[in-house]
């Protein structure tokens, strides 16, 4: 007998071949079988949640197609674990990608092959679909594009790889013990990274107790990646908490959903973090003294014991929304002098 999570994966199986081979009808035809009617779908800003499967594929597909016609998604994370409070979710991590021949979000069409990466997680209740949480890498789109608007990356801009073992798309049975292992490494050392700064020096979060001395820190496209302890440190925690030292000070507020399977764990949640601008150093924005909400959906792949890789998904449009900047509108500002497109507006005809 096929143990749920295994069943779950499999579930999907079909709208991920939907997607591969990009196919409207099938899309819709596979997300009415696979969600309950009350399913809500939790994107990113701009798009935020939808009901009902036609109103998600309307808004969230039916535009991106029209501006990638040959449309195609590949995933290499595809995991599926219990939280801790009974819930089953499914998680997918990889990239849309096709040729962007038309214009998306106002964003300027390139020509060329686009990739843009995806995490997207779903949680099952009886057989069926009642949520998605899932963070698209819009401001990767717009880099390659050369329409982003905000400061430069600190970290490295690239196209994010898969697992180095390529063992993403974790097969079954599912091993109960290992996967509670990894789920319980990472909620023990994300506790240890909020002892940072409240609670003393770099020293206390004992990372190299968690982290491989080779990690590689993929993070969302704006703050960039980072290879070992330090370039994590350097390129992404220590603008971070120089902004925002109340970062983990919040966590009664916020609702997490941790998973583990095999070497895999994950963490989704809408939003699973509070923290406030109070000081310069991070993406270049003054301090605010705005408290904002974050959405991060995460993976993490274990090697002997130590995390190796983690895969960084933040809203960063919904986080420059809350504090006023419409990057969006700014971008259009930088498109009026691009042939084809209103230079009253920046958009495309």
């Amino acid at each position: 007998m096929t143990d749920r999570h295994t069943h779950h994966k499999a579930l999907i199986a079909p709208l991920r071949a939907a997607l591969y081979d990009y196919d409207e009808s099938a899309v819709r035809a596979v997300l009415h079988h696979l969600c309950a009617p009350d399913v809500i779908f939790r994107l990113a800003f701009p798009f935020e949640s939808i009901a009902g499967v036609d109103a998600f594929v309307d808004a969230a597909f039916v535009p991106l197609v029209a501006a990638i016609p040959d449309l195609e998604r590949r995933d290499y994370i595809v995991m599926a674990g219990p939280t801790p409070e009974g819930a089953d979710w499914v998680g997918c991590g990889g990239y849309y990608t096709g040729t962007f021949t038309a214009p998306w979000l106002d964003i300027p069409p390139t020509g060329h092959i686009v990739h843009m990466r995806f995490h997207e997680f779903y949680r099952f209740e009886n057989g069926k679909i009642v949520e998605m949480q899932a963070l698209w890498d819009i401001p990767e789109v717009m880099m390659q594009a050369g329409a982003w608007p905000m400061v430069p990356s600190l970290g490295r801009e690239w196209h994010v790889p898969g697992p180095a073992f390529c063992d993403g798309l974790v097969p079954g049975p599912y091993d109960a013990e290992m996967s509670a292992r990894s789920c319980q490494h990472i909620i023990e050392m994300l506790d240890y990274l909020k002892k940072h700064p409240s609670q003393g020096g770099p020293e206390v979060m004992e990372m190299e107790r968690f982290w491989h001395p080779k990690m590689m820190w993929y993070g969302p496209s704006g703050i960039g990646s980072g290879r070992g302890i330090a370039g994590f440190r350097n390129w992404h925690q220590i603008p971070f908490l120089n902004g925002m030292p109340d970062r983990g000070q919040y966590v009664d507020e916020i609702v997490y959903h941790f998973f583990g399977d095999g070497p895999y764990a994950a963490v989704t949640g809408w939003p699973d973090m509070y923290q406030t601008i109070t000081h310069g150093g991070w993406l270049g924005l003054p301090p605010t003294n705005k408290r904002i909400e974050m959405r991060s959906l995460d993976f993490w792949r274990l090697e002997n014991g130590l995390i190796r890789e983690n895969w960084v998904m933040v809203d960063m449009l919904q986080m420059y929304d809350q504090i006023g900047v419409d990057v969006l509108a700014r971008m259009r500002e930088f498109n009026k002098a691009r042939v084809g497109f209103d230079p009253e507006t920046g958009r495309a005809p």
